[in-house]
């Protein structure tokens, strides 16, 4: 067992930082009860963390000891293994964008995916199942504005898209505008208003 968890430790360290390890992508190792097993007593040893259900990662050593990797890291990680479109929360983006000076508390994503749960050392992220337009440009200033103005509803989204409109930048906002079609129907409009005034 213990040549198992050598052959899966040599695997986490060709890894970069915050990549996280699957049990199924182990399985020419061996099967998949012994694999598990070799991973949970990685974890129990402090060799690996458990991120969720079947993902593992790496902690990152240091002169001053193990921590965990950042959690942007892992999020944009384990959007690639799985395929899966994931982009920060409407909350999260009206504070990045300057619409709200409220700081969100809860580590939120949305993705296409299934929603779940999942740790990344002691903090919990949530990954939260999203409509298609939510995730539009999701990684563009244009799609943080989507989400931010879903996240303000359409009361405060004239006044939030003025704002946005001189944040943003002509390129920025005109690529806002170019997704109006596929955002529901309030929202469409105050987009159409904003770019005609």
């Amino acid at each position: 067992m213990q040549v198992l968890a050598d052959q899966i430790m040599e695997r986490a360290s060709t890894l970069p930082e915050g990549a996280p390890i699957a049990a199924k992508s182990l399985l020419h190792l061996g099967t998949r009860a012994a694999v598990d097993q070799a991973l949970s007593r990685l974890v129990r040893r402090g060799r690996l963390m458990r991120a969720g259900r079947g993902l593992y990662m790496r902690p990152l050593e240091s002169r001053f000891g193990s921590r965990t990797p950042s959690v942007e890291k892992v999020v944009r990680a384990v959007s690639e293994q799985r395929g899966e479109v994931v982009a920060s929360n409407g909350a999260a983006a009206a504070n990045a964008l300057g619409l709200t000076t409220q700081v969100p508390i809860r580590m939120v994503y949305l993705t296409n995916g299934r929603s779940r749960t999942f740790s990344v050392g002691k903090q919990t992220v949530e990954f939260q199942h999203a409509p298609a337009w939510q995730l539009l440009l999701a990684d563009r200033p244009a799609g943080e504005a989507v989400r931010a103005l879903s996240w303000l509803g359409p009361d405060k989204a004239g006044t939030a898209l003025e704002t946005l409109k001189r944040k943003l930048g002509p390129s920025a906002f005109g690529e806002l505008v170019s997704v109006g079609p596929r955002l529901p129907t309030w929202l469409a409009r105050s987009v159409s208003q904003a770019a005609h005034v």
